[in-house]
Formats: C-alpha cells, sequence, structure tokens
C-alpha cells in the first residue's frame, strides 16, 4: 500500500522524505513527538502525533516556521513575488544574498531565506565562520515555488511549538509521554562528506556521543528515542545500548550527480523503560518490620 506523503517546502541536505516509509515503522506512539533537529520537518509532516516540539539551532530556520504559521497568507503572497524570471539570475541572487546577510528583519530574513533556499545550489544552507549565509547561486531553469507546501505546513504547524535550542536543553525539557526523534549532522563517511555547517557551532563527534548518552537517559526516564545516522562501526559503537537497524539508503546531496549512489542508514531505537511501581509488602512483612 503506498501511502501518500507530505513534501517540505525547503530543500535540505540530508531529508528524511524518502525514508518515511521506513522511519515510520519505528517510531512508537505517543503523546507528543520531540524533535531537536527539525530540519525540513519531513518526519513532522509525515506523522500524526497529538501535539510537536520542533526546534533547531539555525534561527533563520525557526524564523520563518513561525512567520508561516502565524502569518501564512501574507508571507506566501509577498514570497511569490520572488520567484519571477529577472530574480532568477546569479546577479539577483547574489545581490538578494548580500542584503539577507545585512537584515536584521525577521520578516524580511525570512522571505530572503526561502528565496535563497530555492534558487541556491543544491538547496544547501550553509553559512561562514563570521554567521554569513554563503551558498553559490544554483543556475536552475525555473526554480519551483512551493505554494501548496507552505499551505499544507502553515496548517499542520498550528499543532506545534518551535524552539531555538540547543539539543541538551531540548532533552532537558522532555514532556511526559513525549517521544523523541533525532535526525542529527550525521557523522561525515569521508573528510569532504560533511554537511555539519548549516549553524555556525558545528556539530562535532563529541556531540555525537553525548547525544546518544542523552537518549539512554531519556530512555531510564521513560521516553523513546529514535535516532538516524550513517552506519558505521564509530555510530554502532556509540549506540551500543539501542536497538539497531540498517537500511541501505540513496545520497540526497552529492557535489558529483553520478556518484549519487547508495549508503547505509542505521536507525537506533531506545525503547521507553516503564518504572516497576512498588508493590505494598504483605501485611505479615509489615507487621515483623514494625516489631
Amino acid at each position: 500500500m503506498n501511502l501518500k506523503r507530505n513534501r517540505a517546502f525547503l530543500k535540505w541536505a540530508g531529508g528524511k522524505y524518502n525514508l518515511i516509509p521506513e522511519l515510520i515503522k519505528h517510531l512508537p506512539p505517543g503523546a507528543e513527538l520531540v524533535e531537536p533537529f527539525v530540519g525540513a520537518g519531513s518526519v513532522f509532516l509525515n506523522t500524526d502525533y497529538p501535539s510537536y516540539a520542533l526546534n533547531d539551532i539555525n534561527a533563520d530556520l525557526i524564523q520563518l516556521y513561525q512567520i508561516v504559521q502565524h502569518k501564512a497568507d501574507t508571507f506566501i503572497a509577498d514570497a511569490s513575488s520572488l520567484f519571477c524570471d529577472s530574480a532568477n539570475l546569479r546577479s539577483s541572487y547574489l545581490a538578494f544574498r548580500q542584503q539577507f546577510n545585512s537584515s536584521t528583519d525577521p520578516y524580511q530574513r525570512a522571505l530572503l531565506f526561502l528565496y535563497l533556499n530555492r534558487h541556491g545550489y543544491n538547496g544547501l544552507c550553509r553559512y561562514n565562520l563570521s554567521g554569513k549565509f554563503n551558498v553559490p547561486f544554483g543556475s536552475y531553469k525555473k526554480p519551483y515555488f512551493p505554494e501548496a507546501e507552505l499551505y499544507y505546513f502553515a496548517e499542520k504547524a498550528q499543532k506545534a511549538r518551535f524552539s531555538c535550542l540547543s539539543y541538551q536543553q531540548v532533552f532537558a525539557r522532555l514532556q511526559p509521554e513525549a517521544v523523541v526523534y533525532c535526525d542529527p549532522p550525521y557523522v561525515p563517511l569521508s573528510k569532504t562528506a560533511s554537511f555539519t555547517s548549516y549553524a555556525r557551532q558545528g556539530f562535532n563527534l563529541d556531540d555525537q556521543a553525548q547525544l546518544a548518552n542523552l537518549a539512554e537517559s531519556a530512555q531510564r526516564d521513560g521516553h523513546s528515542v529514535l535516532i538516524s545516522n550513517h552506519d558505521t562501526t564509530w555510530t554502532r559503537k556509540i549506540y551500543q545500548q539501542a536497538a539497531l537497524h540498517s537500511i541501505q539508503v540513496g545520497r540526497s546531496i552529492s557535489q558529483n550527480g553520478a556518484g549519487r549512489g547508495k549508503v547505509a542508514e542505521l536507525f537506533a531505537l531506545y525503547p521507553a523503560i516503564k518504572p516497576i511501581p512498588e508493590l505494598p509488602l504483605p501485611a505479615e512483612l509489615q507487621r515483623t518490620i514494625t516489631l
């Protein structure tokens, strides 16, 4: 049975759209789905939890989501004006990119973030050490304006609350019966294969190990946690306390289109450990203790 999947309105390196059928097999039910690394939101858009807590360290991304959540009609009308032939030129792109990097207005930055995402190379989101967006022009014939996807996101977002916190802070704020899905920047398969610079803070191997430790702690507190990552010897080591499942998936981002092959993806599931209720002592034993 082929279920209809909903696409995100952003292009995103490592997006989970193609993995949805497999991924949802491993997501347990819960009162709320928490995503510390929401990215483009494909998991959010293709699941049906009562509520969502969606977080990302990228402030531009979260500001965009909050604006779409509350001002969808106005935002979509304004954003559509940037998807025209005159804006699809390298000179226009560089001018808009410079405007984005110099602007402090959240609404203007949100409009330009969507424009840059759809007109930039491969849909990458990358900043330099100074925090300036530096993705080059994509040279696409006619960039797609995701009007229907924006409206669907806005409707679904009424069940969500957004935050721009560290992943450690998100774990510290888990509500009862929350299920956590973590899609961190992946462990690189080679020295040139890392796309972790979507925020100035980065995400290193120490963060990868700490995330696994937080998942184990959350599991002991009664939360189920699912983490996706590349299937490597190292990830299998840090996720050794989890139930592991590996599948082959196609690369979504590659500098060489002809070289986009299959890589192994790992799902690490930490099922919630339910506390054992304390049973009352038998009456005979209670009398013995009180004597």
